[in-house]
């Protein structure tokens, strides 16, 4: 004869939220203008910003109707236009205005800025391969201390966190930001292993305190879905 307890059922569970944790997704900006030596991008803080290119206001427009289904209380962009612009369809979806986070702006590149890392990248610069060998950006002339970068997006992920507790951010932000985080959150030795989340991609992470709980990185099937 079976006990009461014997007759409990302790079931599996979809994952939840802690209490008083943040969801963000964070969103790789759309494809940016092609950079050409004689048209040298715009620049903001020493910074490259180019708008989108044709094929990137898709991308924004993919994202705006991907994302306008989910619970999204607050959206935030860097001080980069590219990142604007992909936030555009889908704050206007929302009626959301998106505010401006600086500390989640790309990675400085020193002086490969303005389009000048595209290039030496497609000309098989030797300090490409040292780059990837060391993991390290600052390997590059001028760049942003490593460590200074990865500081800089955990400040600024902990003020969204501490700004939205139970609620869910969307952050439009750029491919090393987002690769730099997954390292961190998956304590990954391989800085770079999470380098090269796609234009448009969303990736999905959970902040409660100082833990970091990875969901979902590079997420694209809504890039080919037809839009509307």
């Amino acid at each position: 004869m079976s006990t009461p307890e014997q007759e409990i059922e302790y079931r599996q569970h979809r994952f939840r939220p802690p209490a008083g944790a943040t969801e963000i997704f964070l969103v790789r900006h759309g494809e940016s203008m092609p950079q050409r030596v004689s048209e040298p991008f715009d620049l903001v803080n020493g910074q490259a910003d180019p708008d989108l290119a044709p094929e990137g206001r898709e991308h924004a427009a993919r994202v705006g109707e991907r994302l306008m289904s989910e619970r999204i209380d607050a959206l935030y962009v860097t001080t980069l236009r590219r990142t604007v612009q992909t936030a555009a369809p889908l704050a206007e979806k929302l009626g959301l205005t998106p505010a401006v986070e600086p500390g989640l702006r790309e990675i400085h590149l020193g002086e490969w800025e303005n389009g000048l890392f595209r290039k030496n990248s497609a000309d098989g610069h030797p300090l490409i391969e040292r780059l990837w060998t060391e993991q390290r950006w600052s390997v590059l002339p001028g760049a942003e201390d490593d460590e200074a970068f990865g500081e800089r997006i955990r400040a600024a992920l902990t003020r969204i966190a501490e700004a939205h507790p139970d609620q869910r951010v969307a952050v439009f932000t750029h491919g090393g930001v987002i690769g730099e985080v997954f390292a961190q959150a998956s304590a990954t030795p391989e800085r770079f292993a999470f380098l090269g989340a796609d234009n448009g991609s969303v990736s999905h992470l959970v902040i409660h305190g100082g833990r970091w709980i990875i969901r979902r990185f590079n997420d694209t099937s809504h890039l080919a879905m037809p839009l509307g």
